[in-house]
């Protein structure tokens, strides 16, 4: 029996810790559950948010409807072979338990996204990614419930449209549907470990790893973020705020000519990603604080929450952050988080 209660504090469902609450809000545990206040006037009238993790999204404002908390667990095996297994994550656990049950089995192509905040339905949603690796390359399916009919609907990897940090639930599909289940297809032999993006091959070395496995690389991966990355259950964050933009060869070449050592990576149709942190670090916003909010000393990505601040002093500060790299780089930076 689903329970909806009113006017309920936001605070311990949002990573950010920001205080703002919901007209009404409900926590749901199973599919049947979803069903049935699918069927309630209630979730017919009211606005609705589903809200998994609460790490990827800043409020700036209390929410004027139906908060929907996706609490739905289980994890079962659907198909395994001497080289592949398959596996089915409702959307409600969570991402980093999710791999390292994997890493665990030594079932290998989640490992470089370990220590991602959030739970698995957000992964689909947001195409998840890290160190080379994004989320969509294991999926092979997801599984959504149409919030107007109630019915099921399985998206192929394909129909997901995924893109960086993008997919068809953030565009076409966006709010019309609740995701349930992922599937994904990961490999138990003839591994791909990946350990060319970012800083993994230098902490494989300190962590003298001649040979690296799936277990060694997701280890390295969890030292870089737990350095680089504030713990969200002792200072309100986000993780990283914005997307690390691609921008055309011109304008590459044009800010390498005045900045020699920029990092960058290649990118489809003759792109070049250039990491945020490094633009954002680059206009002096590193380690600054104002107050109750301000930028991470540490990675430049994460903007935090000191104290008892509200989200419109945060979102004030990404729009700050944004216009002066516009002005020094004429590169527009997009949030990554979802304001509301």
């Amino acid at each position: 029996m689903i329970r909806v209660q009113e006017n309920t504090s936001l605070k311990p469902y949002n990573t950010f810790g920001i205080d703002v609450k919901t007209k009404y809000f409900c926590e749901i545990r199973s599919d049947d559950e979803l069903q049935e206040l699918i069927a309630t006037d209630l979730f017919k009238n009211e606005k609705k948010l589903i809200l998994g993790g609460g790490s990827n999204v800043l409020f700036t404002r209390n929410f004027d409807g139906l908060l929907i908390l996706n609490s739905i667990q289980g994890i079962e095996i659907v198909e395994e072979t001497e080289e592949k297994i398959t596996l089915k994550a409702s959307s409600g656990e969570r991402w980093h338990s999710l791999v390292m049950n994997c890493v665990k089995h030594n079932w290998g192509g989640i490992e470089n996204l370990s220590l991602i905040p959030g739970t698995v339905g957000a992964a689909p949603m947001q195409n998840i990614g890290a160190y080379g690796v994004e989320v969509s390359e294991v999926i092979t399916k997801v599984e959504a419930i149409e919030l107007t009919t109630g019915e099921i609907k399985m998206f192929t990897r394909e129909e997901c449209k995924f893109g960086y940090r993008e997919s068809i639930f953030k565009n076409t599909a966006k709010e019309k549907y609740f995701i349930s289940s992922v599937t994904l297809t990961l490999c138990k032999k003839n591994y791909h470990i990946n350990i060319s993006y970012g800083a993994i091959s230098d902490i494989l070395k300190q962590m003298n790893v001649s040979q690296p496995t799936i277990q060694s690389v997701s280890e390295a991966v969890i030292k870089i973020r737990t350095e680089k990355l504030p713990d969200t259950t002792t200072l309100g964050n986000a993780g990283s705020f914005f997307k690390n933009p691609e921008i055309g060869e011109k304008l590459f070449e044009k800010i390498k000519s005045e900045y020699p050592v920029i990092p960058h990576y290649t990118a489809a149709n003759q792109q070049v990603k250039v990491p945020a942190g490094w633009l954002i670090e680059q206009c002096g916003w590193k380690g600054k604080k104002f107050d109750r909010i301000g930028v991470h000393a540490t990675q430049a990505l994460v903007l935090v929450n000191y104290g008892d601040a509200n989200g419109e002093e945060i979102f004030q500060l990404a729009m700050k952050i944004i216009q002066s790299v516009r002005e020094k780089f004429s590169i527009t930076l997009t949030p990554e988080v979802n304001i509301f």
